[in-house]
């Protein structure tokens, strides 16, 4: 069983940025594929960026160039840089974790909330 914790969210001006991070707990961490997905109220969850173990990254079209998405394997964390913040940013982002060749996330951590508003 894996347990995954975020932090980092906050209330934020657009244009600014914040850096959230997820502690994984409780499982081989490298093993997995790490995301980040957001929720906006009334939306559907939709994935922002992932991480494989070797670190190759994927991202929502909508945060291309914007947001980095990094892993520490030594510190079984994984964090999202989010840089030039806009109002629709604005969700409960959660961290997850899949198995290579699971198809969907196998964990995921409980949400931090962001904020872009003046």
């Amino acid at each position: 069983q894996v347990q995954l914790v975020e932090s980092g969210g906050g209330l934020v001006q657009p244009g600014g940025s914040l850096r959230l991070s997820c502690a994984a707990s409780g499982g081989i961490f490298n093993r997995y594929t790490m995301a980040w997905y957001r929720q906006a109220p009334g939306k559907q969850r939709e994935l922002v960026a992932d991480i494989t173990s070797g670190h190759s990254t994927n991202y929502a079209d909508s945060v291309k160039g914007r947001f980095t998405i990094t892993r520490d394997n030594a510190k079984n964390t994984v964090f999202l840089e989010m840089n030039s913040l806009k109002p629709e940013d604005t969700a409960v982002y959660y961290c997850s974790a899949r198995l290579p060749f699971r198809r969907a996330p196998d964990y995921w951590g409980q949400g931090t909330q962001v904020t872009v508003s003046l």
